[in-house]
């Protein structure tokens, strides 16, 4: 609207002044040379006198827009949004223009407030954060911006050019400031005399054909520290679960040949003593002992394959130890184990007393699956395929695990149980990982689960 009248009051006045120049042309041809002097005096001069007026008038209506953008444009220029333009007197096109003015003024000041709360809010987060950082020109090595945490890392009072590190500690300096981090890596600097291990990395930018240089480091010292007594912690709750997996069976049946040969004293004759039941029972506690002591030694290095003991080993035989090792202690569950080999002869090359661990965890982990179930029933078995492959099967009629959590029982130390380490079903993976097979887990809630050992 503003812009319509301020077109139309410039096309008003140009019109005017064509208007005018055609009453003086026309003046000029009719002019009456005889009484010249007098017509010259009553109308052409007149009309000059409008003219020169009417332009003047078209001069300074133009000037006074142009002078208000030009100090408009001034300001912008030189960054001062400070100027008020008046709105109240003039022409109602310049109070407008006037106002279109304030309101990019107000809105820019606006934006700088914003920016400044921002820089402001931002600068506050960065002083709190525990990560060290620091940005500065790489060609004077002045300092345009470091928080409080960088200069405690490296403990240095204060610094506003790089010049003062090297001073101070030049191989810091060198490790720092001189040496590409981009990837990131992780340091030892001497800081009074002590090493410390930070991690660090920076990045060069540009700004206004100014070379910056900005860098990130951290004090990583107490985190190793942490983690490794966190490992610590997980291989000690590691081994505690493995160790009571098998001591609990042991110790089972330890009390129940106890219990015999107890009532075998006290009344020979009612309670006769078995001879083979007490051999086998104390053959198995030996043989888990033995495995045990070896998983023990091993653990540490389950990662390396070579630490294996791969033999041609028996099915039978290994559920027959199995059985006699968890059946006391499966009975007070009031839990059946039942095994069912299709193959009394079948044999795979196998670490046994690995492969004994993994039975345990997952028959175990049956057993308490059906802890509140009538008439639980824990199966082991095992066959070979169509395509050659050996597979033990533990099945229950359990619990059952919930399809939301199915996938997550190999993560380590994931575990649902209140007292639970969560690293049973995980070790198991790594056990047949070394085995170069694999463990699949098909379980339905409510209903039951089934865990094969595939070895290929």
């Amino acid at each position: 609207m503003t812009y319509k009248k301020y077109k139309l009051s410039l096309l008003l006045r140009i019109a005017l002044i064509f208007c005018l120049l055609i009453i003086l042309a026309f003046s000029l041809l009719t002019l009456n040379f005889k009484t010249k002097v007098l017509t010259s005096t009553i109308t052409i001069v007149p009309i000059i006198l409008i003219i020169i007026f009417v332009l003047n008038n078209l001069l300074n209506f133009t000037i006074k827009r142009q002078k208000s953008i030009h100090d408009f444009f001034e300001s912008v220029k030189y960054r001062d949004f400070s100027q008020w333009f008046n709105e109240d007197s003039g022409p109602e096109d310049i109070r407008e223009l006037h106002k279109g003015f304030n309101v990019v003024n107000q809105t820019i000041k606006d934006i700088n407030k914003d920016k400044e709360a921002q820089y402001l809010y931002l600068q506050k987060i960065l002083e709190l954060v525990d990560t060290g950082i620091i940005v500065y020109n790489t060609k004077s090595g002045d300092v345009l911006w470091v928080n409080d945490s960088f200069k405690q890392i490296l403990n240095i009072p204060t610094i506003k050019n790089i010049q003062f590190v090297k001073k101070r500690n030049l191989k810091m300096y060198t490790d720092v400031f001189t040496t590409s981090h981009k990837q990131g890596n992780a340091i030892s600097i001497d800081i009074e005399n002590n090493k410390t291990k930070i991690l660090i990395s920076n990045s060069s930018f540009k700004v206004k054909d100014k070379a910056f240089k900005l860098i990130v480091l951290q004090n990583i010292e107490n985190t190793l520290n942490q983690n490794q007594s966190e490992a610590w912690n997980k291989l000690l709750r590691v081994m505690t679960h493995e160790i009571m997996n098998s001591i609990a069976p042991i110790s089972s049946l330890a009390e129940t040949l106890q219990t015999k040969i107890q009532l075998s004293i006290e009344d020979p004759l009612e309670n006769k003593m078995d001879i083979n039941d007490l051999y086998l029972g104390i053959e198995s506690i030996r043989n888990r002992s033995d495995g045990l002591m070896k998983f023990a030694n091993t653990y540490r290095g389950l990662n390396k394959i070579s630490n294996l003991n791969l033999r041609k080993a028996s099915i039978h035989a290994l559920f027959e130890s199995i059985y006699n090792l968890l059946q006391p202690s499966l009975n007070n569950k009031n839990v059946a184990l039942q095994l069912t080999p299709d193959n009394n002869e079948l044999q795979i090359e196998m670490d046994t007393s690995l492969i004994e661990q993994v039975l345990i965890n997952l028959i175990l982990n049956a057993a308490e699956a059906c802890k509140n179930v009538e008439n639980a029933q824990i199966q082991l078995s095992a066959k070979k395929n169509i395509d050659g492959l050996t597979i033990i099967k533990i099945s229950d009629n359990g619990m059952g695990i919930p399809k939301e959590i199915l996938d997550k029982v190999f993560i380590p130390f994931f575990s649902t149980k209140k007292n639970g380490s969560g690293i049973g079903l995980s070790l198991c993976q790594q056990i047949m990982f070394l085995h170069k097979g694999r463990i699949l887990i098909n379980s339905i809630e409510n209903s039951g689960t089934i865990i094969q050992l595939v070895f290929c």
